[in-house]
């Protein structure tokens, strides 16, 4: 099982670098998978720029090609998401409509962020999860940003935040498992 954090913003200063690290830190402690930490900064994605559909699966551009071969290659995905105008940052939204069939059949879990613990995020990014395919569990870590960062900067979780992303970890591996047998048929 190979599962990608995937760092949802791209915000100079961004506070999602820190719980992305948090997760990954927290991730080492488990044997149940391989984790990868992947942040769509890296990907230099610009707004969607493929002149086909990406159900067609016939991308024209590099950055789209690299970015399909990362996200093919794992099992399920957590999703760290900031909470922008009470939904997604335009910069996760642009990275996922790249693709479509290297999502499929996944699952999904979430961590976010915000001053509603980035819960209207999480709830944008199901509906967007169901359109790809993608089973996303019901387990879910909200951060707060009065709560959980000092100053709204500096990231302190606070403790029991680490059994949430256990028991939404857990989900995760378990969905997974059950879907990569969907996709081996």
């Amino acid at each position: 099982m190979k599962i990608a954090i995937i760092l949802g913003s791209t915000r100079p200063n961004r506070n999602g670098e820190q719980v992305a690290k948090w997760v990954f830190d927290k991730v080492k402690e488990r044997k149940d998978a391989e984790y990868e930490l992947v942040d769509i900064k890296d990907y230099n994605l610009p707004l969607l720029d493929e002149p086909i559909p990406p159900s067609q699966n016939k991308y024209t551009k590099d950055h789209t090609k690299r970015w399909s071969q990362k996200i093919d290659s794992f099992d399920a995905f957590v999703f760290v998401s900031a909470e922008y105008n009470h939904s997604v940052p335009g910069a996760l939204k642009n990275a996922i409509d790249f693709l479509f069939k290297e999502w499929n059949n996944k699952a999904a879990g979430f961590v976010s962020y915000g001053s509603a613990g980035g819960t209207r995020s999480v709830e944008h990014l199901r509906c967007i999860m169901a359109e790809l395919m993608i089973a996303d569990v019901r387990a879910q870590v909200m951060l707060s940003l009065r709560d959980d960062f000092e100053n709204y900067s500096v990231f302190k979780p606070k403790e029991f935040h680490e059994q949430s992303l256990n028991t939404m970890l857990d989900q995760l591996v378990a969905w997974g498992k059950a879907l990569k047998t969907v996709r081996n048929k």
